[in-house]
């Protein structure tokens, strides 16, 4: 994607300024003893999602206050580097760390919260541009937070060009309307997260994208393109207090994505995707890891992360994904190396087609170059069965029994692998999974 090599440029420069911020001091994290030369040094982090996991809705799952208490010293501080990374976008980052803190029992800092929109922050390209927002909470100040300079709202659309939300017969103007403020014509469209009135979404948003920004005008079909659209959060489904999954913005994308296709013949294309199971959230997700071991002294390389997560399309399918990308990016790395000793080693038909090889895998892997490289080698995905999962109707015994149609709830446009949605442990809760963690990791449990 074009906003791609600024995204990762930024991640680079952020990275590099964090590093040269390192704590003085740090805390053994079994014993909690303050010392600037901890013995213990962690050299994994954990990546926690929250609805399903640590939450029903609003109501706590009692093993996650049990979990935490094992993850803290006396101190109340964290023996291991810890990330909530969560698929909601509805509240900003302080927000959601309080409602951690009081959930669990122990202190979060919002540097510990990555939400599904935490890396628009990095899209400074479209930081000054007008753009148009939609879902729900406090939006406008959830993207000005962001760095968003000049954003409207759909109410603010809607108000200003009352005539084009006719669906609910209640809500139609009684009177005849007419324009009195000017907005400026929108240049990209965000998407955090489900909005209450998807007839007015739906609606006002396919009028943006076939207007090109400009609602006072008739939609114009023959342009080969539309606005850039940014989407978080592509959860088809969520865990709440009901037996059953409910709808999250994924349902809102598909409907989105078909109604535009319906209208057009074309397909909608996304500037950028985030949100789990984004390589690009992973990716961030490590780098928040990273920042906090570094703050806390911690000089160890982080070379392992364990995400826990209850949904198979969105934690364990990223969780998977990337920990592909950090074998591929391995795999890279070996034969960029073996090129080089090629090449030292004079020219020959077998050397000649290993060379060309490693410069293929190298092509593959150049876009990583504009990222802060990541030090883990490895991302271990745990599933619970608190939430989303299933395992009695999940996964149809048979793989071949059309389980792209009966078990893919995945985006669009993350393509379907069964080897993705394979996690590499199944638990039955959060209490469980750091039971597991601490078992692999081999620590015995933290006093």
């Amino acid at each position: 994607m074009k906003a791609l090599n600024s995204v990762y440029r930024t991640v680079n420069s952020l990275c590099s300024r964090r590093g040269e911020r390192v704590a003085a001091l740090a805390r053994c994290g079994l014993c909690g003893t303050a010392t600037s030369n901890s013995k213990f040094q962690p050299d994994f982090g954990l990546l926690f999602d929250i609805d399903g996991v640590l939450v029903r809705g609003k109501t706590p799952i009692p093993a996650a206050k049990r979990a935490f208490q094992r993850l803290v010293d006396s101190s109340g501080q964290f023996v291991v580097p810890v990330v909530f990374v969560t698929n909601a976008g509805n509240c900003l980052r302080q927000k959601k760390a309080d409602q951690l803190s009081h959930i669990l029992g122990v202190p979060i800092s919002q540097d510990q919260v990555m939400m599904s929109h935490s890396p628009l922050r990095m899209f400074r390209k479209y930081h000054d541009k007008c753009v148009l927002v939609s879902g729900q909470g406090p939006v406008l100040d959830i993207a000005k937070h962001l760095g968003f300079m000049n954003v409207i709202s759909i109410d603010m659309l809607r108000e200003t060009f009352p005539l084009l939300d006719m669906v609910d017969h209640n809500r139609r103007p009684r009177l005849p309307s007419s324009t009195i403020v000017n907005l400026p014509k929108i240049e990209a469209v965000i998407l955090f997260g489900e909005p209450i009135r998807w007839e007015t979404n739906l609606q006002l948003i396919v009028d943006v994208l076939l207007t090109n920004g400009s609602l006072g005008n008739p939609y114009v079909n023959s342009s080969p393109n539309h606005l850039p659209l940014l989407a978080c959060n592509m959860d088809l489904m969520w865990m709440a207090e009901a037996p059953s999954p409910r709808f999250g913005h994924g349902t809102f994308l598909v409907c989105l994505e078909n109604i535009y296709k319906k209208v057009t013949g074309k397909d909608l294309k996304y500037e950028a995707l985030m949100g789990k199971p984004s390589e690009l959230t992973y990716h961030f997700a490590e780098y928040l890891i990273r920042e906090q071991a570094a703050e806390r002294g911690w000089r160890t390389p982080v070379r392992s992360l364990y995400a826990i997560g209850d949904n198979l399309m969105t934690d364990i399918y990223g969780a998977n994904l990337y920990n592909r990308y950090l074998e591929e990016r391995a795999s890279c790395k070996s034969a960029k190396t073996m090129a080089k000793a090629v090449a030292g080693a004079g020219p020959s038909s077998t050397t000649t087609t290993t060379a060309t090889r490693a410069t293929s895998q190298e092509v593959d892997c150049g876009w990583e170059s504009e990222l802060a490289s990541p030090s883990a080698t490895s991302c271990k995905s745990i599933l619970v069965c608190t939430g989303v999962y299933n395992p009695h109707t999940e996964v149809p015994p048979d793989a071949g029994q059309s389980i792209k149609e009966t078990v893919f709830h995945g985006h669009r446009d993350f393509r379907f692998d069964p080897a993705l949605v394979e996690p590499g442990h199944i638990v039955q809760d959060v209490e469980a999974a750091v039971e597991l963690i601490f078992q692999q990791e081999k620590l015995g449990t933290p006093v």
